[in-house]
């Protein structure tokens, strides 16, 4: 392995630090955390601080995948270096990584579209009934800021992520000091929610999916200065600071409204900071507005940084032949347009779709899992084939970290199983065989058109 480049991209650790937040901060705590309290009642509360360590190890161990194959697009990256014996054998799994995270991905964008809707209209009645086009709207922006100059798109980012972060201890801050948060909502902790006492369990992976940016520098190493510190540092930092506020958001939510409530008025489980305010937090009408913005900011930082991700790692299919080569091309500003296009296109479809949100949640809840599991496995593979290069990162903890990381994502998954998850499971292995016949037709034409064109560009 060649030394790593120690001084990479343009990228600063405090840009670095406030994408991961950013990225991580959006739809899942605004959201999904009201399907978490409706599952799991209080322990909704265990149910956060569980995904955001498997979530911590997994930042930590993409951190060192990048110092030891150090390009963008990690995702496809990662498993293709790491894993195989032959470079085709490599390419496959790095495919396959790639394909459940671009679909992850784009539900993930989607989601926080739809979203934007829903949290504008609840908080401005001007936009009452406007969600679908609220939500285009949103998926055009994204795509606008994702064409630009990356560090400009950065410092757009910053600034929404400091507006977001005060929007949100206000609510905090609020919801303590008013008088309207009731510890005895908080008893019984563990049997309060819709799926009973495993209930904080099933429902880790959807909170994975809060964390999910957290391997975002990892994935866009070549744009990141010094990236042996500044990618672990920005982990460790990132995580630190959204766990703070989201267990901060989760205890104050939950004190206020409880899994009875959101089964009684289904219509709220997915607007559970909104639900607070509108019932405990009447006598401070501003309060839903202050909500309303930073959900919004939220919502935005997370689909720029997954939208900014998800074209890199197609870019880097593209570079290896599995996509069309197109996709691989740079704009004058060195950012992936095509590729971008190519994730604004399925946003966009979705996002006219807000009926079908839970089944978009399981998706990107399981897909997101695959390839966790799949990098995870990379490095185990990657230390055994690789000598780590003079000055990179290690992951700390040994062995035990990627097998705790892979422990904890298998208990949490198998109750989901056993309950009925049975079907997402289903679909999900039929869409990864659409993935390997598009590959295996992507890859025939490349050994018999452009094979010396492809080896080339890879």
């Amino acid at each position: 392995m060649s030394n790593n480049n120690n001084q990479g991209g343009s990228l600063g650790l405090w840009t670095c630090v406030a994408m991961i937040a950013g990225g991580m901060i959006g739809s899942s705590i605004f959201s999904l955390s009201g399907l978490t309290i409706y599952s799991a009642g209080p322990a909704a509360i265990i149910t956060w601080a569980i995904a955001a360590a498997i979530m911590l190890c997994y930042g930590l161990i993409c951190a060192e995948l990048s110092t030891r194959f150090p390009k963008s697009g990690g995702v496809f990256v990662f498993p293709s270096k790491a894993l195989g014996k032959t470079k085709e054998v490599g390419k496959f799994w790095g495919w396959v990584s790639t394909w459940g995270y671009i679909n992850a991905n784009i539900v993930a964008i989607s989601f926080a579209a739809i979203y934007v809707g829903t949290y504008l209209s609840v908080g401005f009645p001007i936009f009452e009934g406007k969600q679908i086009l609220l939500a285009i709207i949103s998926v055009l922006v994204i795509m606008i800021l994702n064409s630009i100059k990356f560090t400009l798109a950065g410092k757009v980012n910053n600034i929404l992520v400091l507006a977001m972060v005060a929007a949100m201890l206000i609510y905090i801050g609020v919801a303590f000091f008013s008088g309207a948060w009731d510890s005895s909502t908080l008893v019984p902790f563990f049997s309060q929610g819709a799926r009973g006492t495993s209930g904080f369990l099933q429902m880790v992976p959807t909170a994975m999916t809060g964390y999910g940016s957290i391997v975002a520098m990892a994935f866009m190493v070549s744009e990141v200065k010094n990236p042996n510190r500044n990618v672990p540092k920005s982990v460790l930092i990132a995580m630190c600071i959204v766990l703070c506020l989201y267990l901060g958001i989760i205890t104050a939510t939950v004190g206020m409204v409880s899994a009875g409530f959101l089964m009684e008025n289904p219509g709220m489980q997915y607007i559970p900071l909104y639900a607070a305010a509108f019932t405990k937090l009447a006598a401070y009408p501003w309060i839903s507005k202050v909500i309303s913005i930073a959900a919004v900011l939220a919502l935005y930082t997370t689909m720029l940084t997954v939208m900014s991700l998800t074209s890199r790692a197609i870019q880097a299919s593209a570079e290896q032949g599995i996509m069309p080569q197109k996709l691989a091309q740079n704009n004058k500003a060195g950012v992936p347009v095509y590729a971008t296009l190519t994730v604004t296109i399925p946003c966009l479809v979705i996002s006219c779709f807000p009926q079908f949100t839970e089944m978009i949640v399981s998706f990107g809840a399981l897909f997101a899992a695959v390839t966790i599991i799949i990098n995870i496995i990379s490095l185990i593979v990657a230390r055994k084939k690789f000598s780590l290069p003079d000055g990179a990162f290690k992951a700390p903890g040994g062995i035990a970290l990627p097998l705790i990381a892979l422990g904890l994502i298998i208990i949490c998954y198998i109750p989901d199983v056993f309950n009925g998850g049975w079907m997402i499971w289903a679909y999900s292995i039929a869409w990864y065989f659409v993935g390997i016949i598009f590959y295996k037709v992507r890859t025939k034409n490349q050994n018999t058109v452009g094979g010396k064109e492809y080896e080339k560009v890879g």
